[in-house]
Order: structure tokens, then C-alpha cells, then sequence
């Protein structure tokens, strides 16, 4: 894979204020602030007084003091330029004729003065969800808000998965105006808008999706030629026909920027008349969709490719189930069909890895839960063949957009685009690492990206069924870099591909509505470069980390929730992590993650971590602790309000044996999908 570099050229834009800056301020439980900002050394010290507004999380724009001296710069807020969060949960304290709401949390926040027409039949001591509706800077006043919800004391999960997802920036409803404007918008798709688009409604369509999904926000269409060739359509939800650029709606998508996925609900990105009602494909409706329609050969090669908006109509909803079992039993309603792409699919997918993919591999769970949401078993994930199949399509439709707006420019510049970007292992990362897989006798060729990737995976599959298994698989996808949306198109590394894009669910991603925008500008060739664009990935990356945070919070919980029904009880684990304060162990049974104090230890040995074995080590016994070595634990305390696990180790027999194939989970592993 050809790669660009990564550093950006041209001249650095003076700053109009030297002593300005931007960054996000994080609020200490002594009340005091710390605006942390980009390539910046120290961090700036905000004192209370000086916070004019700001709340921890937010984005800033401060400015020091320069006649301050001492180690640390200090300055104060001039203007708060983005909230990480405006709902939060507290306890109502009522007055005559208004409240105040006392925000849960160690972080300083300011009472929310509610006044008495805001209450939303709130009564006094209540736990509720409120949302800050004005605050007025440079002012000595409290924010001013109204209560959204009231919480069920009784419900703790439920409020529990609302606090996580406050706590990151993701509002729990959707404000009045954003809802009106939704349900302004026209259900039945007119005749002009059909003719402006190509037909495919009476070509064969189906979705592939999750037994329990609702928002089907791709389609595939399948045709054989005249000339043998297959054409094969990838149909993506039109969201951006309905979600309109400078609208409530619009503004509410980008503020969250996806939906965020917990074990018991969806926080969605839109509201769900859109998710699951107007853009989701559903079978037997005729539904408004952007498309990237291939000419393929039977083994997969793409002859033409066309990209442009369409209208289709669904003929099947399969799960993931339906179509697996067609595979194995090669029989089923569409089953020729499925077959054929089943193939081409599993041809792309090889051709992948061949051209340098990284075919890391990890193993995913979800819990099952009662009707209250309590976690009474646990389900290992498995990406079979039907998974595959869908994505390796969304793949192949992510790629081609992508390398299509890459060709265009506008005043000899690139056309400003949501890339999907992952760049290259950093050597800070990578080099102990390779020192680490020596001992295991895996080189590493870092004279190219492409000979690092390839002794990537010549390293995965020589120890697949080895005991170091799973310690090489877990430290190698930790030298990766994250991905993450920028207009500075350098490649997506862990892929392969020098250009893409996420163009494939718009639904619940904000940057596929970017990438939709501006393919359709490009394929009119009325492009308006968004100068913002860099500004909004940015954005959007932060976002899904957010979301990313609230879905490990959320799954921890429901790991503490259902620990606690095994306290005093032994278990088999995994070594997942170690610290100088102790290490993490992952029961092999349940796969929850909790930690192993170094200070229960202290009966034994006094351990030290050795940063470049990834283990603890006991200074008179030897006795080593290191990541992937199986271990014997007893749960001892569960705390959900921490989040929690803390495991004792038991020594046995076993204790200092390393994972060999017996003792590993038997589970098949899935394979990682690197976005």
C-alpha cells in the first residue's frame, strides 16, 4: 500500500493573541481548573473564579497572564467554545416557587437554579436529569435549566446507563424543537424525487442485519449480466435527503455525532423516526438511498463501478443467523444469491490480507439480561461468514468513495473530505515490542510499512494455538494507532487501502452524513469546500471516543452487576494487564476484567514490575505474574459505584503455568474489524 506522510506542510498560521489558546479545561475535586492544550508543554492553571462559565470537559479558548510568573502558566476563560455536556444528574432541593438541582459527581459544578414552570412534575428530593437552558457569562448568577426526566429510585440500572452517558456528553432525549422538526418531515417519497434517481426497485435487495436491529441502514442487490458478470449494489440509508445542512436536526446529529451502543439500550444519533421509520430499509417499502453499484466478475474483480442516489425496495430481511445457516446448509430462500457473494466476498477478503491487512483477531461478548436489565449470562460474539459478507461489501463501497473524491480538486487543492484514516504503528510503541516478540522467536522487517504489516501477520498466524497466543495478539493491537477522521488523507494502514471513507451508516454515524454531502457535490461537480472540515472531524473522532468510554463503563457495570452474585467464589482468569500497583485478570468462564492488588500480594513476595516483560516479579521467589500467564482468582468485592471487580490470588498447583490450548476459553475467536 502506497502511504503518504502523515505531517502536514505549508506554513504555520500565526496566532493573532500569543498569549491566547484553545484546549479542554479538566475540573480537579479542590475546584480548581486545567486547560490542557495541544503541543503544549505544562498545562494552564485556571483558578474558580476565573472559569467564566466552563464546566470540566468543555472546549476553551483562554488566555494566560502574562504578568504571572512561577513554574506554571496562568490564565482565565475568555470563551467556552463547546460543552461536553448541558444535562446532568442531580438531587432536587425545593423552594417556594422554584429549585435548585445539586449535581451528582467529584467534580465543582454550580447549583441549576429550576424555576417553578420547569419543574416537568418533579417533586422535592427527586434524583432527576436536567438540562442547562442559559447561563450568563462573566455573571456571578447560576445556570438557569429545567428538569427532563425523573429517575426511578427503584430502577438503579436504569439510572446507572443514564449517568454514563451524561457523563460523556450524550444527552438522553431529544430536545422539543429537534422532535417538531422531525415530525415535519414529508413520509411519502414524491414522483419528482424518483425521477432524479436511478431505479432499483425491481432489482433483487435484501438487508443483512442483527436479529434485534431496527435501523437497517444498508442494502444489497445482486444481478447477473448479460455477459456473465454480476452487478452488485451496495445501498446506504439517504439520510442526508432528510437531515438537512443549518437545522436543528442537523445541529443535534453533529453535537453527538453517533449513537452510542450499551448492553441494554441505543442512545441514537437521530430520532427514531428517522432511524427506524423514514431512512430504515425496511422490506417491502420503497426507501430514498446512495449507492455504489459494482460491475464484477465471478471472481471478483471490479470492472465499472457507478456512485450516485437511488431508490430501492427491500424483497428480504435476513439476520446474520439466516444467512449463515444458508451457507453451511447451501440451501434457503435466495440461496443461490447468497452464495455467489458469499464467494466474492471471501475472495476480497483473502485479497485484503494479501495486499497487507492486519488480521488481528479478539474475542467479543455481550450479556444477556432480564426484563429489569440485570445481567444473568454471557454470550460469546463469533464472526462468521455472514458477517463477513456484509463487510466485506461496506468495505469495498467505503474504498471506491472515497478514491472517487480523492481525484477531484477544487483550485488545484484537495477537496476537503471525512477521511477515515489510520496511520502507522508509532516506534515508541512498536520497538519494545518487537523486543518482547523476540523472546518468542518472531523478527520483525521494519524497513517499509508494508514488511511491518506483513511481519505482522506472518507473527499471527506462526503462533496461532500457541500458548503466547494471546499476549503477542493483545500488546500487538496496543502498538496500533487509533483511527480516526481527518481531511489529511495518509491511508488506513491496518486495512491497506490508501484512501477511505465511512460512507456506510449514516445512520448512526455523523461523518457518512459528511461524506454523503460532499459525494453528492463532487458527482454534480458543484463543490463548495467546507472550511470547517478539519474542525469537524476532529470533532466527530472525539466523539466516538466518548462513545467508546460510555460503551467500556457500561459493559464494566454489567460485569460488577453480575460478579456480585459470585463473591467468595473461585475462578480461572487470564492475565489482561499489569501495573506496578498489581495486575488484571479476565475470568476465563465470564470474561470480567478485575484487579489483583499488589498489596494482597505482600504474604507471598514483594513484587516489581518489569516494564519490558510485561510483568511483576516477586524479588525473592522469582515468581513471575506476566500478561497472558493463567492464574487462579477469588472474587472479593464487587462495588458498582466504582465500577469495580477486585480479585484475590489463589495460589495452586497451576498458578505458574502459562496458557497452554487446554486451559485457554473455548471459544472461537473473532476476527477484528479495524474501521
Amino acid at each position: 500500500m502506497g502511504r503518504k506522510n502523515s505531517k502536514k506542510t505549508g506554513k504555520k498560521k500565526e496566532k493573532e493573541n500569543p498569549n491566547e489558546y484553545t484546549g479542554k479545561i479538566e475540573l480537579t475535586r479542590s475546584g480548581m481548573g486545567f486547560v490542557v492544550v495541544e503541543g503544549l508543554e505544562t498545562d494552564i492553571l485556571i483558578r474558580p473564579n476565573d472559569f467564566n462559565t466552563a464546566l470540566h470537559g468543555d472546549r476553551v479558548r483562554v488566555r494566560a497572564h502574562p504578568e504571572r510568573g512561577g513554574k506554571r502558566i496562568q490564565g482565565f476563560v475568555t470563551e467556552v467554545l463547546e460543552r461536553k455536556q448541558s444535562e446532568f444528574v442531580g438531587r432536587l432541593e425545593m423552594s417556594k416557587g422554584f429549585a435548585f438541582c445539586i449535581i451528582d459527581g467529584d467534580k465543582k459544578m454550580p447549583d441549576i437554579f429550576i424555576p417553578q414552570n420547569a419543574f416537568n412534575n418533579a417533586v422535592d428530593n427527586d434524583r432527576v436529569v436536567v438540562r442547562i437552558k442559559e447561563w450568563e457569562k462573566d455573571s456571578k448568577k447560576r445556570p438557569v435549566g429545567e428538569v427532563v426526566n425523573v429517575l426511578d429510585p427503584e430502577d438503579i440500572n436504569d439510572m446507572a446507563m443514564k449517568e454514563i452517558l451524561l457523563e460523556n456528553g450524550f444527552p438522553i432525549a431529544f430536545p422539543d424543537d429537534v422532535m417538531e422538526e422531525t415530525a415535519r418531515i414529508p413520509e411519502i417519497i414524491s414522483p419528482d424525487e424518483i425521477n432524479k434517481r436511478r431505479d432499483f426497485r425491481e432489482i433483487l435487495t435484501f438487508t443483512i442485519d442483527p436479529a434485534d436491529a431496527k435501523d437497517f441502514d444498508d442494502a444489497i442487490s445482486f444481478r447477473v449480466l448479460k455477459n456473465g458478470n454480476y452487478e452488485i449494489g451496495v445501498h446506504i440509508a439517504d439520510v442526508s435527503h432528510y437531515v438537512l445542512p443549518e437545522t436543528r436536526l442537523d445541529e443535534e446529529a453533529y453535537a453527538k455525532a453517533t449513537s452510542v451502543y450499551l448492553p441494554d439500550r441505543v442512545n441514537p444519533m437521530l430520532p427514531e423516526h428517522i432511524s427506524n421509520v423514514l431512512c430504515s430499509l425496511r422490506p417491502k417499502e420503497d426507501k430514498l438511498t446512495f449507492s455504489a453499484v459494482f460491475q464484477m466478475t465471478p471472481k471478483g474483480k471490479v470492472k465499472q463501478y457507478w456512485l450516485g442516489r437511488t431508490i430501492i425496495h427491500s424483497d428480504h430481511r435476513f439476520t446474520y443467523e439466516d444467512v449463515q445457516e444458508i451457507i453451511e446448509k447451501e440451501e434457503g430462500i435466495y440461496s443461490d444469491e447468497i452464495l455467489l457473494l458469499n464467494s466474492i466476498a471471501q475472495r476480497l477478503r483473502k485479497e485484503r490480507f494479501d495486499a497487507g491487512a492486519i488480521n488481528f483477531s479478539s474475542t467479543e461478548v455481550r450479556f444477556k439480561l432480564d426484563e429489569k436489565g440485570k445481567p444473568i449470562g454471557i454470550v460469546v460474539k463469533e464472526s462468521k461468514e455472514a458477517h463477513q459478507l456484509i463487510e466485506e461489501f461496506m468495505l469495498l463501497a467505503n474504498r471506491h468513495v472515497a478514491e472517487n473524491v480523492s481525484k477531484v480538486e477544487i483550485n488545484k487543492k484537495p477537496v476537503p473530505f471525512a477521511y477515515r484514516v489510520h496511520d502507522l504503528p508509532s516506534e515508541e510503541k512498536l520497538l519494545p515490542f518487537m523486543a518482547f516478540a523476540r523472546k518468542f522467536g518472531h523478527k520483525f522487517d521494519t524497513s517499509t510499512p508494508e514488511a511491518i504489516a506483513d511481519s505482522f501477520n506472518t507473527m499471527l498466524r506462526d503462533v496461532s494455538g500457541k500458548p503466547e497466543q494471546h499476549v503477542l495478539e493483545q500488546l500487538g493491537i496496543r502498538t496500533m494507532a487509533k483511527a480516526i477522521y481527518t481531511s489529511d488523507n495518509i491511508g488506513h494502514y491496518g486495512l491497506g487501502f490508501e484512501h477511505y471513507c465511512h460512507f456506510t451508516s449514516p445512520i448512526r454515524r455523523y461523518p457518512d452524513i459528511m461524506v454523503h454531502r460532499v459525494l453528492e457535490q463532487v458527482l454534480k461537480a458543484k463543490v463548495k469546500p467546507d472550511k470547517k472540515m478539519d474542525q469537524k472531524c476532529k470533532h466527530c473522532s472525539e466523539r466516538e471516543r466518548a462513545a467508546m468510554d460510555s460503551e467500556r463503563a457500561a459493559n464494566k457495570y454489567k460485569q460488577v452487576e453480575y460478579m456480585r452474585d459470585y463473591l467468595g467464589e473461585e475462578f480461572d482468569g487470564v492475565i489482561s494487564g499489569v501495573a506496578a500497583f498489581g495486575f488484571w485478570v479476565e475470568t476465563i468462564e465470564h470474561k470480567c476484567e478485575g484487579m489483583v492488588s499488589i498489596t494482597s500480594l505482600a504474604e507471598y513476595d514483594e513484587f516489581r514490575l518489569v516494564d519490558t516483560d510485561y510483568s511483576l516479579v516477586g524479588m525473592r521467589s522469582g515468581r513471575k505474574f506476566r500478561l497472558g500467564d493463567r492464574v487462579r482468582i477469588k472474587v472479593i468485592a464487587a462495588n458498582l459505584d466504582k465500577r469495580q471487580l477486585d480479585y484475590e490470588w489463589v495460589l495452586t498447583p497451576m498458578a505458574d503455568e502459562p496458557v497452554t490450548e487446554e486451559a485457554k476459553p473455548k471459544t472461537k475467536r473473532k476476527k477484528k474489524k479495524v474501521e
